[in-house]
């Protein structure tokens, strides 16, 4: 019974007129005591409205209160890093995280930062694009506290691979992100330009545990091979514009001119 009704929920919820009508029932806590008792599916669909309903303002609040990261996290531990699950998770977490009590709360989680990471580096374009940004948010609202637990957690490949494979909105987070992480995030001198590469060969210096380090710099190296060979295709196109624009016959475009 307790999953039918959830899953009911569930779909009352992506309506966004239900929204304020279904928290004014006091659902959204019921739904946070599904997420820690409920069946596997009835978790999943609990998560899924939380996340619904987390998009009215007036809801973030209410599910903050009850304090739900810790559950949040332990499904997104459990569950596959690329099915649309983590997805919600990730988005609901990037949503909490924009508060204090958030942040406090999956610090303090066992896993919490690493769980996220995780999704960073194996989750969906959209999942990494939240998690990328949860872990923004919390670096841009106190670095000094947060710089460490996320670094940490081995998050420089994931983020070198997203400056150049994640989405539009992805790639800047990722390099605002590894911008922060750095051990100034000041800008360097013109004599030493702050490329993405100085900003990475910096944070590398300073992560302990070669595993961490070998695979971050052959992450850099790999971004700075697609970097370069995106590059070249774009030359070559352009090259390949040119070479078909100065084949036109002249003659055919002044008569074009003329005929006006």
């Amino acid at each position: 019974m307790q999953e039918y009704a959830t899953a009911s929920l569930l779909t009352l919820s992506a309506s966004t007129t239900n929204k304020p009508i279904i928290s004014s029932y006091g659902t959204i806590p019921l739904l946070v005591e599904i997420l820690r008792d409920g069946s596997s599916q009835a978790k999943i669909d609990s998560v899924m409205a939380l996340s619904n309903l987390s998009t009215h303002p007036d809801n973030l609040s209410i599910i903050l209160e009850t304090n739900p990261i810790p559950l949040i996290v332990d499904l997104l531990k459990t569950c596959k890093k690329s099915s649309k699950t983590a997805e919600k998770c990730c988005g609901l977490i990037e949503s909490l995280v924009g508060y204090d009590e958030g942040r406090t709360s999956l610090t303090s989680e066992e896993g919490g930062v690493l769980a996220v990471v995780e999704v960073l580096e194996n989750g969906t374009p959209q999942s990494r694009e939240h998690a990328v940004g949860a872990l923004l948010t919390m670096c841009q609202s106190d670095r000094c506290k947060y710089r460490e637990p996320i670094l940490r957690e081995g998050v420089i490949p994931g983020l070198l691979e997203l400056t150049v494979q994640g989405t539009p909105k992805s790639q800047p987070k990722a390099r605002t992100l590894l911008q922060l992480l750095r051990e100034s995030p000041y800008s360097r001198s013109e004599i030493e330009p702050d490329t993405l590469e100085n900003i990475v060969c910096d944070i590398i210096s300073q992560i302990d545990g070669d595993d961490q380090s070998g695979k971050a710099k052959k992450m850099l190296a790999e971004m700075v091979q697609v970097s370069m060979e995106q590059s070249l295709r774009h030359l070559q196109q352009r090259a390949l514009v040119c070479t078909t624009t100065s084949d036109i016959p002249i003659t055919s475009c002044a008569s074009e001119v003329s005929s006006k």
